[in-house]
């Protein structure tokens, strides 16, 4: 397999993974909940095709090495184990045979005190479900719950929950639990089986103050799960806790869950995370670099955030892809990195522009010539057309302006100083940044789309 796969991305996502055989199923073991999930979207349907490819039938699992960690404490009494329920305690009325296999019940999920509400990059995209949270996490709006919370892969949902646990437990020291869909599945199995569904109803419906539960979709066809689901949220709700629930649709479009629980589901309010726009990524990119103490150039977070990104998780990986590249070769971070790192990434930006394609372009949109631009004439109707291709070359090429002045016969200096003039003219006159846009529609409507005019970064190029 490792024939099939860049030899960056095997040595990021696959190299780190450990495989272990355990009850006659593969378990790889990934560093990270983010690492788990990466190669579950990315690379786990190669690795099926492959392991059926040489005759191997098994069942494939995905593991987080969480390492030996203790529990967090909770200064509040919990139920003691001698009150555990008896065989005779009653059980769910139906067997969950078949919802998951048996196996050890799953631990509550790990939470990541760095995924919190100060580091979710807010936008049109999210900012109501930010701001719903929040006010969950904090306990000022009860009508709000249950919060369901819809999101594609990658676009920030499992940073949200991790983010309202931390922030109930520190604003309020709420006792709050984030689970997921399965391991909730998994710990009701469990119960079953040694007959303690006692102390699983008291953990979940009595000895918390926010429910989190990720990725309920699962729940598709599990019945007795969702029973028990059920009744958990509606003893919450009686009890007036808090609940957040978080999927990849909307539970009225999850097949066979049970109409009870989709309505009790919706009891609250329902709010969808939207894949981010142009300007909702460049601040992620701004927000992620600066916490990594790097500092983009302009044209490479424009090459970046131009490109039509899917999910917040792969902007974040081609930039850390960008960064470690120009690290591990020691150049500069330049716009032939960024566009490098996007065709890694399989993401398709726009389409590249040549300094000679700008220059012919920029001339006959104003009705002269290459030859008149680069001409030793400093008139009016010259210069300014001149000024306009010196500064889209050096927005939208990876041109040096030493490079762009050999196209127009002239110095470094006359570039730079064409580049702040153009930029200060179309920041105030809006008949030149109207002209400006225009000959950028020609050129390339996406980025016209994705224009704004600013300051140029100062680099040297």
């Amino acid at each position: 397999m490792a024939e099939d796969v860049p030899e960056a991305a095997f040595e990021t996502w696959l190299e780190p993974v450990a495989a272990r055989v355990r009850d006659g199923e593969l378990c790889l073991v990934c560093p990270s909940a983010f690492h788990r999930e990466r190669l579950r979207e990315r690379f786990l349907p190669r690795i099926l095709a492959v392991l059926r490819s040489h005759g191997a039938e098994v069942q494939v699992r995905l593991e987080v090495d969480s390492g030996p960690s203790p529990a967090p404490s909770d200064p509040r009494p919990r139920r003691p184990v001698a009150a555990a329920a008896s065989p005779a305690s009653p059980a769910s009325p139906a067997s969950p045979a078949g919802d998951a296999t048996p196996e050890p019940a799953a631990p509550v999920a790990a939470i990541q005190i760095e995924a919190n509400f100060s580091n979710f990059i807010s936008g049109r995209s999210n900012a109501l479900v930010r701001e719903a949270g929040l006010a969950v996490a904090q306990g000022r709006q009860a009508s709000m719950s249950p919060l369901y919370v819809i999101s594609g892969p990658g676009l920030g949902k499992s940073h949200l929950a991790n983010a309202i646990v931390v922030e109930a437990r520190q604003a309020s020291g709420a006792r709050a639990v984030l689970v997921s869909a399965e391991q909730f599945t998994n710990e009701l199995t469990k119960a079953i089986r040694e007959r303690r569904t006692g102390d699983f109803k008291f953990r979940y419906r009595e000895d918390l103050d926010v429910l989190v539960v990720e990725d309920v979709e699962f729940l598709q066809g599990k019945r007795a799960t969702q029973v028990e689901l059920f009744h958990t949220l509606d003893a919450l709700t009686r009890r007036g806790r808090r609940i957040v629930l978080t999927a990849d649709r909307s539970p009225r479009d999850i097949p066979d869950l049970d109409p009870r629980l989709a309505s009790r589901m919706t009891g609250g309010l329902c709010a969808e995370i939207e894949i981010p726009d142009r300007e909702h990524r460049e601040r992620i990119l701004r927000a992620k670099a600066a916490g990594g103490g790097v500092r983009i150039p302009r044209d490479c977070l424009e090459v970046l955030s131009d490109a039509p990104f899917q999910s917040v998780r792969d902007l974040e990986g081609t930039l850390v892809q960008l960064v470690a590249n120009a690290a591990l070769l020691k150049r500069p971070l330049d716009v032939g990195l960024a566009r490098a790192a996007l065709r890694r990434a399989g993401i398709r930006g726009p389409r590249e522009l040549g300094s000679t394609e700008i220059a012919h372009e920029t001339a006959v949109f104003f009705g002269t010539s290459v030859e008149h631009l680069a001409s030793p004439s400093r008139r009016r109707d010259v210069a300014w057309p001149r000024q306009v291709a010196m500064y889209l070359c050096h927005r939208f090429t990876p041109a040096s302006t030493k490079e762009i002045g050999a196209i127009f016969r002239r110095g470094h200096s006359a570039v730079r100083n064409a580049i702040r003039v153009v930029e200060r003219t179309i920041l105030e006159r809006a008949t030149r940044r109207y002209q400006v846009e225009a000959l950028i529609e020609r050129l390339d409507p996406e980025r016209r789309s994705h224009f704004r005019p600013g300051d140029p970064d100062g680099d040297s190029r």
